[in-house]
């Protein structure tokens, strides 16, 4: 027996060993189970692994959560931007719209107190030819226009139509230095000629003589004795007066009424056609070749 056991010895330490902690555990109710020496030694040292465990566990599943809502919110954004350019595209569309509608609405309420029968027009383009400043409407023969008839906006005189096709006309400018209208001055009714300075911003005024009422600020309109622009059409505005000592004249500038680099629609005034008033053949006949 004696001998039995010392053979056998590993083997029954082994297996107290094994069954120790089993027989412990049914002998104890879980109520009242208290951890020994070897109970506390495992704990301590299996607790590190597992606080590690729960650690790298609770971080990928938190990080991953953070990365689908990233995700969420990176497409939530896509989707705000796309819906703001939308928006900001369909203002700008509106914004377009409420201003051709406001120049349109001007047009047709001057185009009713006019006693001349009136035409509205879009500006299709300007010449980019520097002889003649012109610019094209979308109105043509068969829209009843005829060269020499006058053509003016809401704010003022614009030009005298020069070349006409079934389906666009070309408009001289009053600014075009061989353009002359017969003008007056609003307020002291002294007459004298607009003649265009080459500028789309700029005319001059002659003919005036120096002894005649004329000051900086005084309204210019059409006088309508050239048999082209009908009177009380408005011109522009004096902003500054050359008066000499000698001679018999004066001259100024005139800051015209209409921009006309900002032209989008006219008002063509159909009157009787008379002669374009362009004083130079060289630049008549440009505007008759003018694309």
């Amino acid at each position: 027996m004696l001998r039995l056991l010392k053979r056998n010895r590993d083997l029954i330490v082994v297996s107290v060993l094994l069954l120790y902690p089993l027989a412990t555990f049914l002998a104890r109710r879980p109520a009242a189970w208290e951890p020994n020496i070897l109970d506390r030694a495992v704990l301590a040292l299996t607790a590190p692994v597992q606080r590690a465990f729960i650690w790298t566990f609770d971080g990928a599943r938190s990080l991953w959560k953070g990365y689908a809502a990233l995700r969420g919110v990176r497409a939530e954004n896509l989707g705000l931007r796309e819906e703001n350019q939308r928006l900001r595209s369909d203002t700008n569309q509106l914004a377009e719209v409420r201003a051709e509608n406001d120049r349109l609405r001007r047009l047709l309420d001057y185009a009713q107190t006019s006693p001349d029968p009136q035409l509205a027009a879009r500006v299709l383009g300007v010449n980019p030819a520097a002889t003649i400043l012109s610019l094209r409407i979308d109105r043509g023969e068969s829209d009843g226009l005829r060269r020499g008839m006058p053509v003016a906006t809401a704010d003022g005189v614009v030009g005298i139509v020069q070349r006409v096709t079934g389906s666009f006309a070309d408009v001289v400018l009053i600014t075009d230095p061989n353009s002359k209208i017969a003008v007056k001055v609003q307020r002291s009714r002294v007459r004298a000629t607009a003649t265009g300075k080459g500028e789309n911003r700029a005319l001059h005024l002659e003919n005036a003589l120096r002894t005649e009422d004329v000051q900086e600020g005084d309204v210019v309109v059409t006088s309508g004795t050239d048999g082209v622009f009908p009177p009380g059409l408005l011109v522009g505005r004096i902003t500054s007066l050359q008066r000499h000592n000698y001679g018999m004249v004066q001259s100024a500038d005139i800051l015209p009424a209409v921009d006309m680099t900002k032209l989008e629609e006219v008002l063509v005034i159909r009157t009787r056609a008379a002669p374009a008033h362009v004083s130079n053949p060289q630049a008549r006949r440009a505007a008759e070749t003018a694309p």
